[in-house]
């Protein structure tokens, strides 16, 4: 994703830009570098590639993003930070188009651009990851949602994961300090708030008193009547306390729809990627969740081709879409992490791991489009977007308007149609 900053006037030097890649999380913090860089004035502009390092392939189109910026910005300084540039540092210092490297920790602080070199510069040690609590950081503008940061890090040992290199230590967010940031953004007209981190269902752990993210979001909404909407991002189903639980399934300010970090859906599998979570478990908690509350939306993570994985276990993870009523998938081939266990373990063929992968993602946009064909001619309330004519229901279906709307109104909307992965809607009067 590209967020460019405020295009500058005819005739000025080209405008900083950030560029986001990867997570929700990636995109709060690009939102707070883009503020940072207006706080630093440069004689030349500077690009930001907020790169992300989850897979090879994300490492690769890091790498791509640095070499376009130079090729179209030649006069630009090219700025290379996230999980990307925190993993493997040396890689992006001996780019030649790449004049400087910074990490998750230095991208967030203001004197990185204070004196960013005008020549390329080899990369330092980047600072360690300390278990510190992060900064309240959300995305306020460019979109009717806010994503919030209330927590970083992760503290488990998945066997593919790299991300706890980059990210370090689970830390939470203070509760008085997201109250304080939320109500901040609701006076800047945000009517939906987003809670996102690496791993959110940790929060709190870390802080007096070990709160749970449940407890977390009754504060939000308890000290907040003005919080229309509050959404979450990716849950590990092995921490989805009882609070969280009833919120979302009584509360109608909790929005109906939930990610889970499911992964695989074959327990040999599951234990060898040290999951801590089983089939059975992420079955009942989705049973769970749509027998309390049946228009919940469920959307998962998936890796196909993991170390091991034969044709029954893939079969596994293709039922599982059926048996967890997935509708939003998102899938990720396999991909080989150095330094982690399933590096070392037995691989799957390359061309096996894509057809695999097409085969998740063929059956997961078949049943969503099955699914979104369900709500023609049903009433969604809509959160118009900033253009006007889009915007999300409260299940996540994207809807697009069949007339403009008021950006930022949440609407409701009778839907008429489906085109292709979203839904058209009329305004009802």
């Amino acid at each position: 994703m590209t967020r460019p900053t405020t295009a500058q006037a005819n005739g000025t030097p080209p405008a900083d830009r950030v560029i986001s890649m990867g997570c929700r999380l990636n995109i709060a913090e690009s939102a707070r570098i883009e503020t940072l860089l207006s706080a630093t004035p440069a004689a030349t502009p500077r690009i930001v590639i907020n790169g992300c390092g989850v897979t090879n392939e994300a490492m690769r189109q890091t790498r791509v993003a640095a070499r376009r910026a130079h090729r179209d910005n030649p006069d630009a300084t090219v700025i290379v930070t996230g999980c990307a540039a925190q993993i493997d540092p040396a890689s992006f210092a001996a780019m030649p188009e790449v004049a400087q490297v910074l990490g998750n920790r230095e991208k967030l602080d203001q004197r990185s651009y204070a004196h960013v070199p005008t020549e390329r510069v080899a990369v330092g040690q980047l600072a360690a990851l300390a278990r510190t609590a992060p900064q309240f950081l959300a995305l306020s503008s460019g979109h009717a949602r806010a994503f919030v940061e209330v927590q970083n890090g992760c503290d488990h040992s998945c066997t593919f994961c790299i991300i706890p290199a980059g990210r370090g230590a689970a830390r939470s967010v203070d509760a008085d300090a997201l109250i304080a940031g939320v109500s901040a953004l609701l006076a800047n007209d945000q009517r939906e708030i987003v809670l996102t981190g690496v791993d959110i269902t940790s929060w709190g752990q870390d802080l007096p008193g070990t709160p749970r993210l449940g407890q977390l979001c009754t504060a939000l909404l308890d000290a907040i009547p003005d919080l229309a909407r509050l959404r979450l991002g990716s849950l590990d189903v092995a921490e989805l306390d009882d609070e969280l639980f009833a919120l979302l399934t009584t509360d109608p300010r909790m929005m109906p729809h939930v990610h889970l970090s499911l992964q695989h859906g074959d327990d040999l599998i599951l234990k060898r990627m040290k999951r801590r979570h089983s089939r059975a478990q992420a079955i009942a908690m989705v049973e769970r969740l749509k027998t309390a509350r049946p228009a919940m939306a469920i959307g998962a993570d998936l890796i196909a081709g993991f170390p091991t994985e034969n044709d029954a276990a893939a079969q596994q993870s293709l039922s599982l879409l059926d048996a967890c009523d997935v509708v939003f998938a998102h899938i990720f081939p396999y991909s080989a992490r150095v330094g982690t266990p399933a590096a070392r373990m037995p691989q799957v063929d390359g061309g096996i791991i894509r057809a695999r992968a097409a085969a998740l993602r063929h059956h997961a946009a078949a049943r969503q489009a099955l699914w979104l064909e369900r709500l023609i001619g049903t009433e969604q309330h809509i959160l118009v977007e900033r253009d006007g004519l889009s915007g999300h229901a409260g299940n996540f279906a994207r809807v697009a308007l069949a007339s403009p709307a008021t950006p930022g109104a949440v609407e409701r909307v009778r839907i008429t149609a489906r085109r292709d992965d979203r839904l058209i809607g009329n305004i009802s009067r």
